[in-house]
Formats: structure tokens, sequence, C-alpha cells
């Protein structure tokens, strides 16, 4: 049977037999229109560095130079091997059945082809080995790279003897290169001796070139990090060297310096930092003068977002923006970088640079960005991850993004081994990795929903709500919350960034030849920097920003496994709750139901024995004696937040007052306990600072209470309340005297014991684990745990292996300067199964006892 003929001039279409599509019309000859595939990650690289990244920063760190340079061998050859397998030609000289492979030619094209087809002897077409053997020599390899380099820069670090003089405690004199900017702290323990803002600290670390001690004089290359006090420590400049006489004492296993060391004297500096740094140096001081007319906030937040000049930022405009989730825009992040980068890309096209020539001059912009914002580690980390965030943005050469994030994780881990111990590198990388992802498929999603005017702003609103995604599995640990406000705060401040940062640049640009037009032009940057301080203070005082949820690592990887689920599911939920919009709407009630935050109706909860007010940084603790009587220890920094605790306990009179040592942050409020009857004070015997024992004894002394000391042996009762004291027994010189002189004593409520740890260091818990020892029976069996010195990492975690109970209570202030709780302490306790409970999360904590159960409730 003959097929019909079309008429002439009719098309005539062809149906292929596979997914390529045949159109013949009129005179047109044959053509194949494949459809577009969706680009997929190019993941090679990244998991390798994912799989490495973690044995350095556990392992590689920490373990024997000797035996890490063993394994990076090891892995090198194990790579070499499986790479050549892997690479080798596979069915070379087998006959090739070209008739059978394309015996339908219309599927000529319907199998995607990836890369060159490898022909064997005889132009006989062959196949790399299997993918399993080149992802095994990938890991290999990259294992090896990070391996040897943190063995080779660990080897040259502890070249020398520096690391030996700290086990010593040796008083040695350095000469040195100031290797990152000055850092003004409050001192550990809040004494009030220098002033009404505590003492002055200034932490400086020092790349240490020549040190001279027990006689002999050795020339080093040994990171060093000091902790001095004084204006000439602090007025230290980026690359300054120096010569200073210090103490040495030994670091924390895995740290990136060699040792710690506290000046005996002044520093002396030798020499600046030079012609090209000094000019940096002149530069941003003539750009703080340019700003120094805004308003305060814009002030500390130009100088910021442009060069991470936080110098002239608020406190308290630091502290809300941390709260919020803001504080990566005070420093130094890839989002400036990209900013910047984009921002000399666009001027040079603007004035007419060709564009070969425009990486060049990017790259220019790039290194004159990274001296005048001082290439610290932080620094060039930004300024690499910012080269990858600016390949993301360009479309043209998105693929390419995942393979250079993970070279450029790999570049930077070779170079400093101990970022991968870094959260802001991680933070930087995972939300790299988030803004390659998620960015611009979530942008175009959001400006699709968004009036035609404002789609624009789809991908600036996509940029910091997937930088937020990704990062949460990685805060949680540092918070134990998921920020709700974060989120939020980041979209509302996310339009202003752009135009600070690109405004400051040319603000900085113009003050090094004109400050006062200059500080005109200034007027046009404080706007948005002034927008997103406002948003910063705003978002700060929104309730529920928090959501509890754990800090240890079981948390974590939960909170990551919901996000990726979130993200996979997240379009066919959309989907779905279009046409059942009741069920969507059932879902998210009963999700708020669940994740809303509850506290008791009434404060405090029925059948507590211990308040751990939320005094801030700092120790105030409230024991219940009945009928509105109680025994307070501690009483915290200042005396309003001490004087709310005792009104929320109804609290009428004070039965004892124990005050464990005579620093700020224990005493300062004592005068908002006295106002209440107290009938007596008991205080550590070490009168130390002297200036803030005086005042307690005067604030007693006016308020007609006796005073008495406490000391190991003695016991106390006190109606319903007992106590067993077991230190402080003699003076300690060593570490802080006035932490070591803390009293010690277990407190006994209503049948539950709890341990009192004052703010002791190792030296002072080691006399204790001695006095518990010669008297076992007197310890008996302790329920909770008041953690030492607000989770300091100074501890002796034999004493937590003397607590029966699981329950630990840390009394810390949000935002703390000194990095209390520290990640070590918390895992020390997470790793023995305390639940623990922090003020600085839950706000007054309070232990209840229900029946046989002990438990912690959080207002």
């Amino acid at each position: 049977m003959t097929a019909p003929v079309p008429p002439p001039g009719r098309e005539r279409e062809q149906r292929p037999r596979g997914p390529s599509l045949v159109v013949l019309t009129g005179r047109e000859t044959l053509r194949r229109v494949r459809p577009r595939s969706p680009a997929r990650l190019d993941l090679r690289l990244l998991v390798p560095v994912v799989l490495a990244w973690p044995a350095v920063a556990f392992w590689g760190l920490v373990a024997p130079v000797w035996l890490v340079t063993t394994v990076a061998v090891v892995a090198l050859a194990i790579g070499v091997l499986t790479g050549a397998a892997g690479a080798s030609p596979r069915n070379v000289g087998a006959p090739w059945n070209g008739a059978k492979r394309w015996k339908h030619r219309s599927l000529r094209h319907s199998r995607p082809m990836i890369g060159p087809r490898r022909r064997g002897p005889g132009g006989t077409p062959s196949r790399a080995g299997p993918p399993g053997l080149r992802g095994v020599a990938a890991v290999c390899a990259v294992l090896a790279l990070v391996l040897g380099a943190a063995a080779g820069h660990r080897a040259t670090r502890a070249a020398g003897p520096v690391g030996d003089l700290a086990a010593e405690r040796a008083v040695v004199t350095l000469q040195a290169t100031v290797a990152a900017e000055p850092r003004a702290v409050k001192a550990p323990g809040g004494a009030a001796q220098d002033g009404p803002a505590g003492p002055v600290v200034t932490v400086v670390r020092l790349d240490v070139t020549q040190v001279s001690g027990r006689g002999s004089t050795t020339q080093v290359d040994s990171p060093v990090l000091v902790i001095g006090r004084g204006p000439d420590w602090a007025g230290l400049r980026w690359h300054d060297h120096v010569q200073a006489v210090v103490r040495l004492a030994p670091a924390e296993p895995g740290d990136d310096v060699v040792a710690v060391a506290t000046p005996k004297d002044a520093v002396r500096v030798l020499a600046g930092p030079g012609g090209v740094f000094e000019t940096a140096d002149v530069v941003r001081a003539r750009f703080r003068s340019a700003t120094a007319s805004l308003w305060p906030d814009a002030r500390g937040l130009v100088p910021a977002l442009v060069v991470g000049d936080t110098s002239q930022t608020p406190p308290d405009l630091r502290a809300v923006m941390l709260e919020t989730g803001l504080s990566h825009l005070s420093a130094v992040s890839g989002s400036n970088v990209t900013f910047v980068l984009a921002a000399v890309l666009w001027l040079g096209g603007l004035v007419g640079v060709r564009r070969r020539w425009r990486p060049p001059v990017a790259a220019l912009g790039l290194l004159g960005f990274v001296i005048l914002a001082r290439p610290e580690p932080s620094v060039v980390r930004a300024a690499v991850m910012g080269l990858v965030g600016l390949l993301a943005l360009s479309t043209s050469r998105r693929r390419a993004g995942v393979p250079a994030l993970a070279a450029a994780i790999v570049v930077l881990l070779v170079w400093d081994p101990w970022l991968s111990r870094s959260y802001g590198f991680a933070l930087s990388s995972v939300a790299t990795l988030g803004l390659l992802v998620l960015a611009q498929p979530w942008g175009r999603t959001i400006a699709r929903r968004l009036p035609v005017l404002l789609r624009p702003l789809g991908p600036v609103l996509a940029i910091p709500i997937a930088a937020q995604v990704v990062c949460a599995p990685l805060v949680v640990p540092l918070q134990g919350s998921v920020s709700v406000v974060a989120v939020l705060a980041n979209l509302l401040a996310a339009p202003f960034v752009a135009p600070t940062t690109l405004v400051g640049v040319v603000v900085a640009l113009v003050s090094v030849v004109w400050v006062t037009g200059a500080g005109w032009l200034a007027w046009a940057a404080a706007l948005p920097a002034q927008a997103i301080a406002a948003v910063a203070r705003w978002s700060a005082d929104l309730p529920f920003g928090s959501i509890g949820w754990g800090d240890s690592a079981g948390a974590a990887i939960l909170l990551g496994v919901l996000t990726a689920g979130v993200i996979a599911t997240a379009p066919w939920a959309w989907h779905r709750s279009r046409h059942r919009p009741t069920v969507a709407v059932s879902v998210i009630v009963l999700t708020a139901g669940l994740g809303l935050p509850t506290a008791p109706i009434a404060w405090p909860p029925p059948g507590w024995v211990l308040i751990v007010c939320d005094v801030g940084q700092g120790d105030g603790l409230v024991a219940d004696n009945g009928d509105g009587h109680v025994v307070v220890i501690d009483a915290g920094p200042d005396p309003e937040p001490m004087r709310a605790c005792l009104d929320r306990l109804g609290a009428t009179a004070v039965d004892l007052v124990v005050l464990t040592h005579y620093h700020a942050d224990h005493v300062g409020g004592l005068a908002a306990v006295l106002e209440r009857p107290v009938a007596e004070i008991r205080a550590s015997p070490v009168l130390d600072p002297p200036a803030e024992a005086d005042r307690v004894a005067r604030l007693a002394a006016a308020s007609r209470v006796p005073m008495g000391e406490l000391r190991a042996g003695q016991r106390l009762v006190v109606g319903a309340v007992s106590a067993d004291v077991w230190w402080p027994a003699r003076r300690i010189d060593a570490g802080s005297v006035p932490n070591n002189g803390s009293v010690v004593l277990t407190l006994h409520v209503r049948g539950v014991t709890v341990l009192l740890a004052g703010d002791i260091e190792r030296e002072a818990a080691a006399q204790v684990l001695q006095e518990v020892g010669r008297d076992p029976g007197r310890w008996g069996h302790v329920d909770v745990l008041k953690v030492a010195h607000h989770g300091s990492s100074n501890r002796d975690d034999r004493l937590l292996d003397r607590i029966d109970g699981r329950l630990a209570l840390i009394s810390v202030g949000e935002g703390n300067d000194y990095g209390h709780p520290a990640p070590a302490t918390m895992k020390a306790l997470q790793d023995r199964g305390f639940d623990v409970h922090r003020t600085d999360l839950e706000g007054d904590v309070a232990v209840v006892a229900d029946g046989g159960e002990v438990r912690a409730v959080g207002r």
C-alpha cells in the first residue's frame, strides 16, 4: 500500500524515535533540535574536600606530626595507584561493532556524550576505568595534600625552642611581627580595678622571628598569642616589628599558636609596617576622618562594611547585630569582596576597558582592597570566597562555581590548615555554596511572585535566605537555638548592604585626596547604613526571636537533615498546598504549635529549689529557704538584674549571702540584695581584687550586716538549706588569684545537692579534688553542677567526672566578649551526657525537684 503524498506547499512533520526532534519544512534541510537539559552540579572535587576537611580539623592538627606525614604519604600512594587504574583504557584492541552501536541513526544524538571519546590503538574507542576508582583517587589526593600541608606547617612552627620554653613557663625576650589587628576585650573575671568599664586587656597575635631565653638566642618562625594590658599594646599597628619580654605558657592542643604569652614589661616598636601598609593605614585614618561627622551608628557601620574597621562601632549596636545574625556585615566577608569586584568590573566597562583587560583590572582592585583591609587570614579567606561568589553571579560560568569553591577551599587549607577549625571559614564556605546552588533558582522563583516593578529584588532577597538556610546547622552548636529573626533581619537589611559598601568604597578613595569632599559624600553611605542599624535594633526587640534547638552535634545533624528535606520537598509541597489549602494550613498551625517556645505560666515554677538568675555575664543564684526566705550565692555585675530576679521570686528576706570571690561580675549587684533584710554575709578569704573587697566591706558596714569567711572543711546550716565548703584552703598564686580563691561548696536543698564551683580554674579544681579524696563520704551524691567560670576552657575535667547527676547550669551573658561558654567545655559536658542549660539562651533557669526527678526549667 502506498503512503499518501501530502499536497504541495503543505508542511510535513516526522516524529523521531528518540528524544531528538526532527523537523522538515518546505525546502529546509533536515536539522536536529536537542532539548536543553538542566545544568548538573559538578561535585567531583567538592566531595573529596568535604571528606578531607574533618580529617584535618579533628585529627591532622592534633596527632603526632610523623603519623600525619605517614598517612599523607600512604594516601598519596593509594591515590596514584587508583588514579592510574581509573585512567587505564578498557577494551583495548577489541573489535568495535559500529553497526550495532549505531543501529538506529535517529538515536545518534539521543545519548549525551560527556567529554571527548578517546580511541585506543588503531582508532578503537576506549573508555577510562570505573568512576569509583577515580573518586577514590580524588579523595586520596586531596587528603594527602591537606594532611601533608598540615604536617609541614606544624613542623615549621614547632621548630625551635618556643614550645619547650612555654612548657617550662620561661620568661623570654621576643622579636616579632604583629600578625593581626590588636583586639581589646574585657579581662576574665570582670575586675574593675582599671576603671568602670573593666580592665584594659589587649589580645595580639605575633609571628615570632627571634626568641632569647635560657641563655641562648634562636631564629624561629612561631606564632604566639599575647594577652597584654595598657595603651602600648592596644596602640600597636598591623605588621609592626616589636620586641617584648614575656612569660610563655603552653597553648591548647590544636591551637593555631605555639604558646600564650603574658608581658612582663612594656612592648617596644622596632620598625613600622613598611611603605605599602603604612599607606593603607593613612587611607584608613582618612576614611575614619571622612565619616567622623556621621550619626554614631553610621559612623561605625560604614568603615566596618567597607574595610572591616569596627573601632567606631557602638557596643550596643555590635551586640544587637550579633543577636540578630547581622554581625557578618561588620567584618570583611565574601559579600563585601563580591560587591567591590562587581563595582570594579562595572566601572571598567563604563570607562571603556576592553573585556579581556577587565579581569586583570579587577585583580588589581582586589589586591588594593586586601591591602587596605589588611591581609590577615580572615581577609584573604573573604577575598577568595568573594571571587567564587562573583563567579556564581556570572550566568555564563555558573557551572564552574562549585568546582571553583572546592578548589578555593583546598588552596586555603593548604595555605592555613587551622582554617579547618574556624567557624568563620566554615560559615563562609557554606554560605558561598548556598549562593552557588540556591541563590539563582530561588531568586527567579521569588521574582516571579513579586510585582513587575519589584522583580529585580528577587535575587537580592534570595541571597540572604539561601545563606541563612544553609548556615543554620553550623550556627546551632554555638547558640543552641535556631534564630527566626535572623532571616527577617537579613532580608530587610539586604537591599542596604550594596549601596553602603559601594558608596563607602568611593568615599575611601576620595578621602585620599580630599577629606572634606569625602565627608560630604559619606552622608550618601550613611543613609543606608543607618537603615541597617535600624533593622538590627528593631529585630532585636521582636519577641520569640529564636527557637531552642540544642547545641549538640546530633542537634546540628538533625537540623541539617531537616533543612535538606525541606529544600528538596518545598516545590512539591507548594504545588500540593495550592490544591489542598486546608491541609497546608493544618500543617502550618501544627508546626507553629510545636515550634513556639513555651514557658511556665507562673514564675517561679512549683517545686523550685534553686534559681540561676539571668544577670548577664556574671553569677547570681538564689536558693529557696521557704516562706519568702532565700539564700543568695553571688549577686551579679549590676544591681538591677539581681533586684528584678529577687522581685520575680517574691523574696522577702535573705538568710545568707555567699560571695564566692570579689570579681565585679559576682559582687557588683550586692546593693540590690541588701535592700532586703540580710542576716549575714560570708565570703572568700582571698581579698583580691582589693578595691572590690573594700567596697563590699563598706556596703556591709553601711547596712549593718555581719561578714565572715568561708574556708574548706566548714559546714553551714541555715534553715532548710545546708552546705559543705570544699575550697579555699589557701591562696593560689598561679593563674587568676581571685578566681582560684573562689568558694566551692555543695549546697543541699530539700534533697537536691548542687555543686557551686564559682570561677575556679584548673589549679584550684585539682585542690578541690584532693579535698574530696580526703573525705569522699561528705561529698555524697551530687545532682546538679553549676559550671565554673561561665563555661571557660580553663578547667579540670576530672571534676566533671565526680558529678553523679547529668544536669549542668551555666550562668553566662549573651554575646559576651570572652567566648563563654567555650566550645571545648560544651563538648566535654556533652561527651559526659550532661543536659546543659544556659542563662544567655533561656533567661532565668530553675532547678525543680519533682518527686524523685530533678530537672531544669527556663523562664
